[in-house]
């Protein structure tokens, strides 16, 4: 009960700013932009217990106030006596724009996944390289987005300075087709005390190619690595896609 009503708390949080966004975009009369996926995994190459389901969703409220979001769902095969049955690991962002004139975003991140006494909350700084003057006709020739998510405080049950690096990037391949793209994430953990046999700096990331295939379905192919996991870091998951846009 504490659990969920430690959820509830944080989640309040997370709608009255987003709200409060909502507000601040209907002040200035500017549209809100966004999306919704949900992307379904049938085959999982080595690791059955990987989420088979992600649901992605992001908004733009204007007055440089963003939201976005991913909610894993798997399967719990251990056997160690674990009572879910069924796993999720979720991240909610609100972004702000420091200045029309700076590629640069203020970031809180509230992370929750089942379990006890694992979930925390993220402060930082997040710097969108591509839309950095000086470096934003490179990444516009090779028709790539790609943003670094400095989470410099960290909120948790741990001891100690743990900080986080988060890389985010987006290819599109206009002289191949319109359909295709090219997108994922890298996290980068410091500091973080962990048993014998793992990394000192592990790296969990996921490369995701997708391609339209009619309307708003996609098929796609997505690479995964998890440094938290003692054997079958590596994982490759083929599914759909289906993405509304607003």
């Amino acid at each position: 009960m504490y659990h969920l009503k430690k959820h509830i708390r944080w989640l309040s949080l997370l709608v009255a700013m987003c709200c409060s966004g909502v507000g601040a975009a209907a002040a200035s009369d500017s549209p809100i932009t966004g999306f919704l996926d949900a992307n379904l995994y049938p085959y999982l190459s080595d690791t059955d217990s990987d989420n088979y389901l992600t649901i992605n969703a992001a908004a733009n409220f204007g007055n440089g106030i963003s939201y976005f979001s991913l909610s894993n769902f798997g399967n719990n095969t251990s056997s160690s006596g674990q009572s879910d049955k069924n796993t999720f690991y979720t991240e909610q962002n609100i972004r702000w724009r420091i200045a029309p004139s700076l590629p640069l975003d203020l970031t809180v991140q509230l992370n929750f996944r089942s379990g006890d006494r694992n979930d925390r909350q993220r402060l930082g700084v997040r710097w969108r390289l591509s839309d950095t003057k000086g470096l934003s006709d490179f990444f516009k020739a090779i028709n790539m987005a790609y943003a670094i998510n400095w989470h410099a405080v960290q909120f948790d049950h741990e001891e100690g300075y743990i900080w986080q690096l988060e890389h985010s990037f987006k290819f599109s391949f206009p002289s191949l087709s319109n359909r295709l793209y090219l997108a994922g994430f890298i996290d980068h953990t410091f500091n973080q005390t962990l048993p014998v046999g793992f990394p000192k700096r592990p790296v969990v990331g996921e490369a995701q190619l997708g391609f339209r295939l009619f309307d708003k379905m996609y098929a796609i192919a997505e690479y995964r690595i998890n440094e938290y996991r003692r054997s079958d870091v590596d994982n490759l998951a083929l599914g759909i896609q289906y993405k509304i846009s607003w």
